[in-house]
């Protein structure tokens, strides 16, 4: 008899059996770091090393975000994760009248190598794992970050890192594209081969699911949808001459963790075992590292309350949990007042406190995969990966991610159970502690953490110095060289080279993503037409 319904639409039996677990256990769970890693990516997992924890954070100025960058590694964060500001998302520089009251908002305003030098000022990029949460302009953060780094003497082959790059997600989801589908895909094409030449350690892509989760996806379709987005980069990849096991390696992803512990648990387990084999079974990749899913958790920001902030700290841990349990790489536990504001350093200290509690203060790290042979997670896992690949075996059959995504059909079934969740809050027939049950008659008083207004002309001024210092010429040069590799195609026009020499000539992102714009135009969604 059926407990509940599932998130992924199955339904959740009150009590197990080794009868519900399809085709028995032992023989193929195989055992942890083994294919097709159902139960880790490493024999020892945590056992051997906590996953790495990693704060999500930026905001206002280089130099503001930076002070917060140095707070978390004196808090003991092991990896940063740098947020943009919505027109560095965009490609945008700040003086554009189009970024108007975006400036620095939702994460920190980078406009060229100046801003990249002081943001990471004094801090050991050859120690710290960084990551940026960018997408259609992800080459060229990627190139001030090592252009910043070699300045302070930091080579390519010793930085590591995760640039996300997945522009797929964003005609799905997040709406943060500037070219068009296949042009997005020539330069995350790009960036594979030039992170295979010049970043070796770096994680060149990071297949993101959260974002999709956030605008409302289940877990079966958060996976699916982001397999699927994979696949279709490792086509792009191998269209573009790459050898599978030369890029593959490299590649990860980036999930959600939502306070349903139990599937969440069962959704990581599901996910790796079917890209392992995916990539083994359908793209003949050899080298177990392309098999691997390897990924890093948010915490779900989308499930965090305004109302009783303080109660979002037991969500964070419990969504923490499900990660850890499932065995993720690398973790980032929100702020519980996320909902509210920018995060305070204090609810940032805190969120970095809670990984440290779950990594010292319990029994994770004793063993691994602690729920294998689980009845429970086990079927759970099954039912997961089967629903999952019901989704994946449509958007294949309407011609690839791609053509998926043109024909709006991610879209539309995120949309759909992003209502009917909506409707279930409304109704009351799913509890939101705070919202909707357990209410209080008035709420504390809360001062959230301000930008400055004065952020935008500040930022203009510096742009308008960097202007006038430079070479124009040699400035305007480089940017016909970008338009030049724009425009062909093929292993000897990576146009990851151009940007490289335009930035360290003093381009800004603005000036540069114009550039690309000019040859490839913008992608203007069908709906909008």
């Amino acid at each position: 008899m059926g407990g509940r319904r599932a998130e992924s639409g199955f339904d959740v039996e009150a009590v197990y059996a080794p009868e519900d677990v399809a085709d028995g256990l032992p023989d193929r769970l195989g055992a942890p770091g083994e294919f097709p890693y159902t139960r880790g990516v490493h024999p020892g997992m945590y056992t051997e090393r906590p996953w790495t924890m990693r704060q999500y954070a930026g905001f206002g100025t280089a130099a503001e975000s930076n002070r917060r960058y140095r707070q978390l590694i004196e808090n003991g964060a092991t990896g940063l994760s740098v947020a943009f500001d919505l027109p560095t998302q965009m490609g945008l520089d700040s003086d554009e009248p189009i970024a108007a009251g975006e400036v620095g908002k939702v994460g920190v305003a980078i406009d060229s190598l100046e801003d990249m030098r002081t943001l990471f000022d004094d801090i050991p990029v050859d120690a710290v794992s960084t990551s940026m949460t960018i997408n259609a302009p992800a080459a060229v953060l990627l190139l001030l970050y090592q252009l910043a780094a070699a300045e302070s003497g930091v080579s390519g082959d010793q930085l590591t890192g995760t640039v996300q790059n997945d522009v797929l997600k964003e005609y799905i989801a997040r709406g943060t594209y500037i070219y068009p589908p296949a042009e997005s895909l020539r330069l995350t094409s790009d960036i594979f081969a030039y992170c295979a030449a010049e970043l070796p350690r770096f994680n060149t892509i990071s297949i993101s699911g959260y974002h999709m989760a956030e605008a409302g996806a289940n877990p079966a379709q958060e996976i699916a949808f982001t397999l699927a987005n994979g696949l279709e980069y490792v086509r792009a990849a191998l269209r573009a001459g790459l050898a599978v096991d030369d890029f593959a390696p490299r590649l990860s992803f980036f999930f959600v963790a939502r306070t349903t512990l139990l599937e969440e648990v069962a959704k990581f387990r599901a996910a790796r075992r079917m890209w392992a084999r995916l990539m083994r079974d359908e793209f003949g990749a050899r080298n177990p590292k392309s098999q691997m899913l390897r990924f890093h958790t948010q915490t779900a920001g989308v499930q965090l309350t305004a109302q009783q902030p303080e109660v979002n700290l037991i969500r964070v841990t419990a969504q923490a949990l499900a990660a850890i349990f499932g065995g993720t790489q690398s973790l980032h536990t929100n702020s519980y007042d996320e909902a509210l504001a920018l995060p305070s350093e204090k609810a940032s200290r805190l969120a970095v406190r809670t990984q440290q509690v779950l990594a010292n203060e319990t029994d994770l790290t004793a063993t691994v995969d602690p729920f294998a042979g689980s009845y429970a997670v086990e079927a759970m896992t099954d039912e997961v990966e089967r629903v999952a690949q019901e989704l994946i075996d449509a958007v294949e059959e309407r011609g690839g991610a791609v053509a998926a995504i043109e024909q709006g059909f991610q879209k539309t079934e995120i949309e759909q159970t992003a209502y009917q969740t909506a409707q279930e809050i409304d109704s009351g027939e799913r509890v939101v502690v705070g919202v909707n049950k357990f209410r209080l008659d008035t709420e504390e008083p809360y001062e959230p953490l301000r930008t400055d207004p004065e952020l935008q002309r500040a930022q203009a001024e510096r742009l308008a110095k960097l202007r006038v210092s430079r070479s124009a010429g040699e400035v305007s040069d480089a940017l016909d060289a970008v338009r030049r590799a724009a425009q062909r195609s093929g292993s000897d026009h990576n146009v990851l080279y151009p940007l490289r020499t335009a930035l360290a000539a003093g381009a800004t992102v603005g000036e540069v993503c114009h550039a690309l714009r000019d040859v490839w135009g913008s992608y203007v969604p069908r709906d909008t037409l």
